[in-house]
């Protein structure tokens, strides 16, 4: 048993540590706000050494794609993250 013992503790040491029902609302709303619909931002400026200059990005998530209700999408990732139901409603906008 005492050869296991390292192993065990470095077992432990992996397994997910679990978070505050507070940081668990705050992760899993803005997973859940991503579910709402596209992300995206534009950039355009200029600088002395480079000139003008433009770039945009436009996130989509998975949740988004399937459809799946933002609402939903919080209860699921508070659940995974604490073992219990949230504790508040999620705040979306």
């Amino acid at each position: 048993m005492l050869r296991l013992a390292p192993v065990l503790l470095a077992l432990a040491a992996c397994a997910p540590q679990p978070i505050s029902p507070d940081r668990a609302a705050a992760i899993c709303e803005e997973r859940a706000r991503a579910a709402q619909g596209p992300t995206g931002s534009v950039t355009i400026g200029a600088n002395s050494n480079d000139g003008p200059f433009a770039g945009a990005k436009i996130g989509l998530t998975a949740d988004y794609l399937a459809g799946r209700d933002p609402v939903e999408v919080y209860r699921e990732c508070v659940y995974s993250r604490t073992g219990a139901a949230p504790i508040r409603p999620p705040r979306l906008r």
